[in-house]
């Protein structure tokens, strides 16, 4: 999995490629949680994410939860497989989803 973070001054955007998984979801939540400094609007840029597993499910409703207490979070560039697991896990209704 690659991760790539753009910070500006109320927003910022990571870029997730290749599979959240067991292995990796560790590295996003560190990221999510050490980097993102005071922003205020968080985005997930998934266009290039293949597979996402139970643990990367945990750690984007970590986000979700985090982020409510001092903003908002949007996922966007969902490709059909992904949205598919969001739409069979309840996640499609609990994340905002562009």
């Amino acid at each position: 999995m690659n991760i790539e973070i753009k910070n500006n001054a109320s927003e910022t955007v990571i870029e997730i490629a290749g599979r959240l998984d067991t292995t990796t979801a560790p590295a996003l939540d560190k990221a999510i949680r050490e980097d993102i400094g005071d922003t205020e609007n968080l985005v997930l840029d998934i266009k290039d994410l293949e597979y996402i597993s139970s643990a990367g499910l945990r750690v984007l409703l970590s986000a979700q939860k985090q982020m409510q207490k001092i903003g908002s979070m949007k996922v966007i560039n969902v490709c059909e497989a992904i949205m598919e697991v969001f739409e069979m896990t309840g996640f499609a209704d609990v994340l905002v989803i562009e």
